[in-house]
């Protein structure tokens, strides 16, 4: 089956019965309730898209010919990831960037896995088997063009206890046994976001095994399963979806895309769907070198998109009200300082690409490095960028209901409209959108996403100084070396100096 339409996706979810919790109710139908129908219909929007912008966004499958998403493109030159960057934007531009798991987001991360596949077989070939399972399973994921997420990491039990599992734990995501066709797993992992709208569940290493991992096998998997399999059980959290016009809550009624812990109670998982059965080696290390390059694109254009629309706002805001004071200019320099440089950075990644080996291009991640540390804070920044240039006017708006008003209309276009004649509902429209993005419900659980779904700053801060002084590879970065030598060119000035006077 080639790519899908919206309504052939839509179709897909209500034929699932999945047991997801939403409150004090489970969910028998995704695409039909009240807190999740909007959000399933913008999903559905991302299919259409593709369509909509087939030059940008489809390709031929390279085996069936078939139109699939750019987004499963296998990169092999700087011209494939310029490719996948156009489809990825035009995916990034539907939800401004708000939507974090769209499809493509694990499309990308397979296409990559896929690609490099023998990291996935380990040495020797000895996890060939469940290589050879995620090869496959890229196929199908394109053709079937389905809507996957994932959960990758452990719950939080007792931080004392470390963020990883330790023998014979029973909350981590585990397998408890095996028949000849599956494996068995019980367990807990977070965070499945996006759940109501997959097709299917991906798990797969969200950080390394300790390094003493007697006892730890079980804990060592990686699989996918669909979203109805027996056993597995979804949590949702509060809903942030706000019903009513989209004109007061333009963003809330759209793009609240939910997030679920996962329950796994004796799921039952086909071995054909597992790519790594207690092979710790290779659990440890499949995530090290290529993951994140590959993905930091996808999600760094979407990261970028999420900034570009903050200065839009931002900007209108300023003219709506005739705001040329110096601390809002200086606000909207620091904003646009952000998008600049995550511009720059993105586009670096690309012109540096290089092959990671198997003939597979990624983006350099020695621009990335940097972003994935700093966009942690520079979007949350960007939220309090746009409350400080709103202040009040972010709330003193009328609804859309007060707007209709015959009564009130008339007062409102005379004590609530803006600078150069703006009218009162362009206005109001205006601060509305703004609040919603980054004062709102739904905006304060962005603001928590986009601190921490690629890790805290704190985190990737001391994976970027490790890697640089070779901690773990033992050979120090490029950024050590050109400091030393030029350290080292100074120590030899002050040496010299000192023999010649001596």
């Amino acid at each position: 089956m080639p790519a899908r339409t919206g309504g052939q996706y839509l179709e897909g979810l209500k034929s699932t019965s999945r047991e997801l919790w939403l409150g004090s109710e489970r969910v028998h139908d995704v695409v039909a309730h009240p807190s999740l129908q909007a959000a399933a219909h913008s999903m559905a929007r991302v299919f259409d898209r593709q369509f909509d912008c087939a030059e940008d966004c489809l390709m031929a499958d390279p085996e069936t010919a078939e139109p699939i998403n750019v987004s499963h493109l296998i990169p092999r030159s700087r011209e494939d990831l310029w490719r996948r960057h156009r489809g990825l934007e035009r995916i990034a531009e539907i939800s401004v960037g708000l939507m974090g798991r769209t499809p493509d987001y694990k499309n990308v991360t397979f296409a990559g896995f896929a690609g490099r596949w023998r990291e996935w077989a380990g040495p020797g070939e000895r996890n060939a088997r469940g290589a050879n399972n995620l090869v496959a399973f890229q196929k199908r994921l394109r053709r079937s063009d389905l809507a996957l997420t994932h959960t990758i990491v452990h719950p939080t039990v007792d931080k004392r206890r470390g963020d990883v599992p330790y023998p014979g734990a029973d909350v981590p995501l585990h397998k408890v046994g095996e028949t000849a066709d599956s494996i068995i797993v019980s367990g807990a992992r977070i965070l499945a976001t996006a759940a109501p709208f997959a097709d299917e569940l991906a798990v797969y290493p969200g950080f390394p095994l300790t390094a003493k991992a007697d006892g730890l096998e079980p804990y060592a998997l990686s699989f996918t399963v669909p979203m109805d399999s027996p056993g597995l059980i979804f949590l949702c959290r509060d809903s942030y979806s706000v019903h009513g016009d989209a004109f007061d809550h333009p963003l809330s009624t759209n793009f609240d895309e939910q997030d679920a812990f996962v329950i796994f109670d004796q799921v039952e998982v086909p071995k054909q769907n597992v790519f790594i059965d207690g092979d710790i080696g290779v659990y440890n290390t499949v995530m090290g070198l290529t993951w994140w390059p590959n993905i930091m694109q996808q999600t760094t254009i979407r990261a970028l998109t999420k900034l570009e629309f903050a200065y839009g706002l931002a900007s209108r805001m300023s003219r709506a009200i005739g705001d040329t004071s110096d601390l809002t200019m200086d606000l909207m320099g620091e904003l646009l300082t952000y998008v600049e440089m995550t511009r720059s950075g993105l586009l670096l990644s690309i012109e540096h690409a290089r092959d990671y080996g198997d003939g597979v291009f990624f983006p350099d991640e020695r621009p990335l490095a940097p972003l994935r540390a700093t966009l942690t804070q520079w979007i949350p920044r960007a939220f309090e960028i746009l409350i400080l240039i709103g202040s009040h006017n972010l709330i003193a708006t009328p609804s859309r209901a007060m707007l209709d008003d015959q009564r009130l209309r008339g007062l409102l276009e005379r004590y609530m409209g803006g600078a150069d004649d703006l009218d009162a509902e362009s206005r109001a429209a205006i601060f509305r959108l703004a609040w919603d993005f980054c004062g709102s419900a739904l905006a304060g659980r962005h603001a928590l996403y986009e601190r921490f779904y690629l890790g805290s700053t704190a985190r990737n801060r001391k994976t970027l100084y490790w890697a640089t002084e070779g901690t773990f590879s033992k050979t120090p970065g490029p950024v050590r070396e050109r400091g030393d030598e030029l350290v080292e060119a100074m120590l030899l000035l002050g040496r010299a100096s000192h023999v010649g006077h001596g």
